[in-house]
């Protein structure tokens, strides 16, 4: 882990983000019957050493910080767990694959629905094609509640990212999603703590999040909209 980057929380204010982390969005894309099956590549933003992004979810100049969050007496109080992922999660265990999951950082990005659900798939993963398709939607969970052990070696299995930072658009749902941070980022505390590096996590944008600093999805209950031309469209 290299400390040059960092997701730097501000109290009341936004993230800071250090080290010159590459950014783009990227977007849920759906099967026919709407569940998500893949991510999209959407835009790179300009690279910049340093940048301020929105965590109050009212900047007109999303996803960067334009300083609303003061005029609007936004409450950013963290509230969420320092335990470790695997403090936190429940476990669930097939023939050939254990499943962790971690409730509390669901982004409600919906990868794990697809094919009767991620918990049924791991306790038939002595079916190739079942086991293939777990492994596939734990390494889409945007969030890392998600994650696949394989029982022979005790490892998980971890997608190979990038150090970067994507904001997520949800076009099926008609919002926009939370900042996913990728790499194994230092996320830093307001108070100067730190939380556990993993190798993905999700960090609310919209300042409705119960588990601030990390997405809950209450984006969608809140139609949360960043201004993406995409989200205006009528689903096909």
């Amino acid at each position: 882990m290299n400390k040059n980057y960092k997701v730097k929380i501000t109290k009341d204010g936004p993230y800071v983000i250090y080290g010159g982390l590459s950014m783009f969005k990227e977007i849920i894309i759906t099967d026919g019957r709407g569940t998500p099956t893949k991510w999209g590549k959407g835009e790179n933003y300009p690279p910049q050493e340093t940048y301020v992004l929105c965590r109050c979810g009212e900047s007109k100049n999303k996803p960067f910080c334009d300083g609303t969050h003061t005029n609007i007496g936004f409450d950013g109080t963290e509230t969420a767990s320092k335990k470790n992922y695997l403090e936190q999660a429940e476990i669930t265990k097939g023939p050939e694959l254990n499943l962790t999951d971690a409730v509390t950082l669901c982004a409600s990005a919906r990868f794990c629905h697809r094919a009767g659900g991620i918990w049924r798939l791991t306790e038939k993963s002595d079916k190739v094609k079942l086991k293939e398709i777990a492994i596939q939607e734990a390494c889409d969970c945007p969030a890392g509640r998600l994650v696949i052990w394989d029982k022979k070696t005790g490892k998980p299995t971890e997608p190979n990212f990038l150090l970067s930072v994507s904001i997520i658009e949800d076009p099926q749902v008609k919002v926009s999603g939370p900042i996913w941070v990728k790499g194994g980022v230092l996320i830093e505390s307001v108070d100067g703590t730190q939380y556990e590096i993993r190798n993905r996590v999700t960090l609310c944008r919209c300042g409705k999040s119960k588990n601030k600093p990390f997405c809950d999805g209450h984006h969608i209950s809140f139609n949360f909209n960043d201004g993406d031309e995409s989200l205006k469209k009528d689903k096909k």
